[in-house]
């Protein structure tokens, strides 16, 4: 029996979403709650991860037969073995999505070396050589071109077989590695541990569900520390390494007078084109010639997150926002990369004058406008787009535009390199307030938004419940776009946090939630975590910090969320992924993995238990360092 149809109160708790779900409800378009609740109820054996379609001698799903036996799969696969290759190629995925991102890195560094590309550069040329020297690459009496030259070698290597192991686990502290080396739990290279997982899980391999799992957090941890860390490194040194800056957040963002053009994904290699073409003075006199006062770049996702962190562009919104931007009827087009990106976006833009243009060969959308960018062409096809976007302004109906809510202010720009410079180069700091309990623990929330949750009811009330507590949050992705909305990412936000929070925060004039970035990111929150260890020449473990996707739904939010338990930092996750049919891989995921990687996931849909839970977990840990809980 389909759930009862939810209110428009009772989807979101913005009211410029709640405008844009009405708006599209009286103009009879279709989005993702309507689409949801068609989709429910869901099928249960998928909800418990115990259907196979991995051969053809199936499909087929694992139940308990009268009398309690359970049924095996055709080729004798029990629920635990269903389970485990489901969960490891879910995992592969979600590696696959962000470490292709890194790879794409590679290859407009790899342009700038060769030079056929003049569009692109390294703007950070100073992280470039350190990052090089960090890796192993000779830097002395070197050009920057033959120092990246190396440095690209060195990363395509973390790509293949014939290592045993990824470079940046140099950034690793020792302990954690022994424990690693111990599981077989060492991450070679990316492309092997993903495409091993993907041979494991093939019929006739591995039928042992924990030995599975043991791979898939390898198979994670080649995403965490190499694939993503490759991805965030990459774009600092090529667009830029983010510091602290304002911009703004909401629908807001958009202008009626002016030409509006939101990039959307995940990687800057095309949205940096679209703004430095936008900002020509023969395409914004075009857009005058058409009625436009200007033209303006807005974000959605984690392009948004990027393009917001090193150039202040602002925020139109996070996932559950994506539809909802068309449906202002002010957007002239749409220009996506790939990842997190709902194909119904090019029926909705046809519903209204919106062009949806793609720019990748592995993202193309049926329907869509498509641009093939690459590095040795970008900025002539991004001029292409900004003037089919302008041509378009001529075309959009005044009657049907409605911009919600006025923007929020918000602060961005916390890469690891601000908040060393802003602690006066050294940890120390930090340590020493977290030592004295001004700030008990820090919690990266991370992730998306899923519309079986009320869109960002968990995101932002998980934010408030820890910074109560003084427990210091760091946000990437989507969740920014909901804290930005919720007043935290700005210093008077200190206002919602406990005396310890505003203190070290106020004095340093910054936000009580730190925005680090796109999902990618997250590497940024390993690379800390294993700074504080070394520092205080602890395992990640033993650190007072957790980790949280309360509203997550993607393979890569599910990586994530390995790579962060296998590094040793528990993780909260607003509900399970689709393991609950098998009782050996929901113990091992809550419970088994604690004893095995000093870390597990806590599943909690209630933000302030969630709360409650990472607290619990943070005291546990401050009373084993000897600090005060």
């Amino acid at each position: 029996m389909a759930r009862e149809k939810r209110t428009v109160e009772e989807l979101s708790i913005w009211e410029d979403a709640r405008a844009m779900i009405r708006k599209a409800q009286a103009e009879g378009i279709e989005t993702v709650w309507d689409r949801l609740e068609q989709q429910t109820p869901h099928c249960r054996f998928c909800e418990l991860g115990t259907t196979c379609s991995n051969c053809t001698m199936g499909p087929c799903r694992i139940s308990s037969k009268k009398g309690g036996k359970m049924q095996r799969g055709v080729c004798g696969a029990d629920a635990d073995v269903v389970v485990a290759r489901n969960f490891g190629r879910f995992i592969a995925g979600g590696a696959a999505g962000h470490s292709d991102h890194g790879r794409d890195l590679i290859e407009v560094l790899e342009c700038v070396v060769e030079g056929d590309s003049s569009d692109y550069g390294i703007r950070d040329e100073a992280k470039l050589v350190r990052i090089a020297g960090e890796l192993g690459v000779d830097t002395d009496d070197r050009s920057v071109r033959e120092i990246a030259g190396d440095l690209v070698e060195v990363l395509y290597g973390d790509f293949g077989s014939r290592r045993r192991e990824v470079a940046f686990l140099s950034r690793v502290p020792e302990k954690r590695r022994e424990i690693w080396q111990a599981l077989g739990m060492t991450p070679r290279g990316v492309d092997r541990e993903i495409a091993e997982m993907m041979h494991r899980t093939h019929i006739g391999c591995d039928n042992d569900a924990p030995n599975t799992l043991i791979h898939a957090a390898r198979t994670a941890l080649a995403d965490g520390w190499a694939g993503s860390m490759i991805g965030t490194e990459l774009s600092d040194i090529i667009f830029g390494t983010p510091s602290p800056s304002y911009s703004t957040a909401n629908l807001g963002v958009l202008k009626k007078d002016q030409v509006n053009i939101l990039v959307h994904g995940h990687n800057p290699v095309v949205s940096e084109m679209i703004l430095a073409a936008a900002r020509m003075p023969e395409l914004l006199d075009r857009a005058r010639e058409r009625g436009a006062s200007g033209i303006n770049i807005g974000g959605l996702c984690c392009t948004s997150n990027e393009l917001l962190m090193r150039q202040g562009i602002p925020m139109a919104g996070n996932h559950l926002m994506t539809e909802l931007s068309i449906v202002t009827g002010a957007v002239e087009a749409v220009v996506v990369d790939y990842q997190c990106i709902m194909p119904s976006m090019v029926q909705i833009s046809g519903c209204y004058h919106t062009r949806f243009i793609t720019t990748s060969g592995k993202a193309r959308f049926t329907g869509a406008t498509h641009f093939d960018i690459h590095p040795e062409n970008a900025f002539e096809k991004a001029r292409e787009i900004v003037t089919l976007a302008v041509d378009a302004f001529a075309e959009r109906d005044a009657s049907r535009v409605e911009i919600p809510d006025t923007p929020v202010p918000i602060m961005t720009g916390f890469s690891n390199e601000a908040i060393l410079e802003a602690l006066g180069g050294t940890p120390e700091p930090l340590i020493e307030a977290m030592r004295q309990g001004k700030i008990r623990g820090v919690v990266g929330i991370v992730g998306c938004n899923n519309p079986k949750f009320k869109q960002d009811s968990m995101n932002v009330g998980l934010a408030k419940a820890l910074l109560k507590k003084d427990i210091l949050v760091l946000v990437t992705g989507c969740v920014t776009t909901a804290a930005g909305k919720a007043g935290l990412l700005v210093p008077e936000g200190i206002e919602m946090a406990g005396p310890g929070v505003r203190e070290v925060c106020g004095a340093l004039g910054i936000p009580p939630v730190l925005h680090m970035g796109s999902c990618v990111d997250n590497s940024r929150i390993l690379q800390l975590c294993g700074l504080l260890a070394d520092a205080l020449d602890v395992d990640i473990s033993d650190l007072p910090v957790a980790a949280s996707a309360p509203e997550w739904y993607s393979e890569k939010a599910a990586a994530i969320g390995l790579y962060a338990v296998a590094s040793g930092i528990e993780t909260h996750l607003g509900h399970p992924p689709n393991i609950l049919g098998s009782e050996t891989v929901t113990h091992l995921a809550t419970e088994g993995l604690e004893d095995l990687v000093g870390a597990r996931f806590v599943i909690e849909k209630n933000p302030e238990e969630a709360a409650e839970l990472l607290d619990k977990r943070i005291t546990a840990k401050r009373t084993g360092l000897g600090w005060k809980p």
